[in-house]
């Protein structure tokens, strides 16, 4: 298999998923006991006004046909207007989700700093490794939401290091272009809420990413123990190199692919990991939003959710398999 046909193989398996995964959402809506017209015109609605609703949203058309208009509006951005907000879905999200965005940037970025430091230190050995693995491990088999709560009882109520809440204390801060307030701190020279912003998103962040380290930290520990003694560590041993710079410069990239594999795998827990944490810490983000909609059964913001995470996920998945093949070509030659 050529480098062109593995990455055309990747991309059509992607963009079946998410044709998949939106026709899971259509059937769903149309299985669901919530008249979708009802809910937006109210239960003292007219029959008159109802089926003239019913029609203008093409909710008589064929089945297939309301699949296909369901599916390229999705692919065009309209995801539907949501019951309560009245707002459409997708603007409801654009204004949700750089909170979540940005808390998981960090929260995966954490992650990838912890795994190598798992990793690094515990296959040379390093002094105190044993400790960082043993609170890796320790908070990596505790509940996410348990943690971010003894995080809280600790780092805030007990030592004060930390705020509660939210993911910004000042009231001026920007809120654009990006709707990430460190860039946008950034853009705007506002070191200070650059430097508030990092303080909200420490503890979250640290708190999702525990997980994750310990599962990429592992694969990448066991990948590095395997080549370490291979030939050409060997020969660079010889030359005089350092074990940190055989492991760096020549181990590295060899043992890269599986951890990749899992990094991309805990992408998707990682969100999910975000909406938990995103209660526990008032952080006003997807999570608040789907908490809010799911006890009004609010299926168009539901579903939106839904598609938008799904994408993600499938992006990022077929962005880590192309990541892999760059590292190692011959995962496309073989097909993975």
């Amino acid at each position: 298999m050529t480098v062109r046909t593995f990455v055309v193989t990747r991309v059509a398996a992607m963009i079946a998923i998410l044709i998949a995964l939106t026709g899971v959402m259509f059937i769903l809506q149309h299985i669901s006991p919530l008249d979708p017209v009802k809910a937006q015109l109210g239960a003292q609605a007219s029959a008159d006004a109802v089926a003239a609703r019913r029609d203008a949203l093409g909710l008589n058309d064929p089945l297939l046909s309301q699949f296909w208009n369901y599916l390229t509006s999705a692919v065009q951005g309209d995801l539907g207007t949501s019951y309560r907000t009245r707002h459409p879905v997708a603007s409801d999200l654009g204004d949700f989700l750089p909170a979540t965005l940005e808390l998981a940037l960090f929260g995966m970025a954490a992650a990838l700093v912890l795994a190598a430091l798992l990793a690094f230190s515990t296959t040379l050995k390093w002094r105190g490794s044993g400790v960082l693995r043993a609170v890796l491990f320790t908070g990596a088999s505790a509940p996410m939401f348990l943690l971010g709560i003894l995080g809280l009882i600790v780092f805030y109520q007990q030592l004060g290091w930390v705020p509660a809440n939210g993911r910004s204390g000042v009231a001026s801060a920007p809120d654009g272009p990006t709707g990430l307030l460190t860039v946008d701190g950034l853009l705007h020279g506002r070191i200070d809420v650059v430097l508030d912003a990092l303080h909200h998103l420490l503890l979250p962040a640290l708190v999702i990413a525990i997980g994750p380290a310990v599962a990429i930290g592992r694969v990448l520990r066991s990948s590095l123990l395997s080549d370490i003694d291979s030939d050409y560590a060997r020969t660079a041993r010889a030359k005089g190199l350092s074990e940190t710079r055989i492991l760096a410069r020549h181990v590295l990239r060899n043992s890269v692919g599986a951890a990749l594999s899992m990094t991309g795998l805990q992408v998707g827990l990682m969100f999910a990991g975000v909406l938990v944490v995103e209660q526990v810490f008032g952080w006003p983000g997807i999570g608040q939003y789907i908490a809010q909609s799911i006890p009004v059964a609010d299926f168009p913001a539901i579903a939106g959710v839904t598609l938008m995470l799904g994408a993600l996920y499938v992006f990022i998945n077929t962005a880590v398999d192309l990541l892999q093949a760059a590292a190692d070509p011959r995962i496309a030659v073989t097909g993975g």
